[in-house]
């Protein structure tokens, strides 16, 4: 399967542990199948756009932060912003702060 297909499914496996949702539990809010769910998040399935837009509604996330900086990468080089994001994305909102602020720590005390 596409590269795409593998970091969407990634994105939705992130957002639905973060929400501490499983597998059952997102396709029956989505109204999708949890075999379907399984699919798509392993990368195995193209999902349709539909089926999409019901998993991020069920997610409570907007499609374009779903699809945000998808693709952008295409030499097949490693993208280290990209995957900072998906790492913080998968994060809690206090998880990302704390993350943040190490990071920061981390920037003054390479320049002292």
């Amino acid at each position: 399967m596409s590269d795409i297909a593998k970091i969407l499914g990634q994105r939705i496996r992130n957002y639905r542990t973060a929400k501490h949702l499983s597998q059952e539990k997102l396709a029956e809010l989505s109204d999708c199948h949890p075999t379907y769910i399984g699919q798509i998040e392993r990368g195995e399935k193209n999902a349709t756009l539909e089926s999409i837009a019901k998993i991020a509604s069920a997610l409570q996330v907007s499609l374009s932060e779903l699809f945000e900086k998808l693709g952008e990468q295409g030499d097949g080089s490693r993208n280290i912003p990209l995957e900072c994001y998906e790492f913080l994305s998968a994060k809690s909102k206090k998880e990302q702060e704390h993350l943040y602020r190490i990071l920061l720590e981390m920037d003054c005390y390479k320049k002292n």
